[in-house]
């Protein structure tokens, strides 16, 4: 039978150890579960969703996290998002990055993301609009989501979590 997971939504209090196991799984280590509770320590997240297993299952499949860009002020960063490596490849996290960028669209919020160009592409992010960014990390793997079709020039500094 196909099992489809559940609906993204917020992530719950109590759903930490799932979504632990989630990035460990996804990323084969800790460094993203240090991530995730340096940001969560600092008050640095803006948000955390999850994409629930089916129905009557307890697992968590899918996770990303927003959280709150030092500067440019009200930006989010977009780190680390994550699909169990048992669901991948199935359009799961296309789907769930595209309702992400459909509430930043209706809710004016800008949103960067380190990662592969094809993918967030895809998904509406922008690697053009990115290039006058200013960023400790690659640019060529800096995109942007954002209300606007200008191509700022800001300089990025990302929550202290990031190192």
């Amino acid at each position: 039978m196909l099992q489809t997971p559940g609906f993204l939504r917020a992530m719950k209090p109590g759903e930490e150890p799932a979504v632990d196991g989630l990035l460990r799984a996804a990323f084969g280590g800790d460094a993203e579960v240090r991530l995730v509770a340096r940001l969560r320590k600092a008050g640095a997240m803006a948000g955390e969703s999850v994409l629930p297993g089916p129905e009557g299952q307890a697992e968590v499949v899918g996770y990303f996290a927003l959280s709150q860009m030092r500067q440019p002020r009200g930006w989010l960063c977009l780190a680390p998002v994550a699909i169990h490596p048992e669901w991948q490849g199935r359009g799961h996290g296309r789907r769930m990055i595209k309702m992400l960028a459909g509430w930043a669209g209706a809710a004016g919020q800008t949103v960067v993301v380190l990662g592969e160009p094809g993918f967030y592409a895809g998904c509406g992010f922008s690697r053009d609009r990115a290039a006058g960014l200013t960023s400790p990390y690659p640019v060529d793997h800096t995109l942007i989501l954002a209300p606007s079709e200008n191509i700022p020039a800001e300089t990025l500094v990302y929550p202290a979590a990031f190192g």
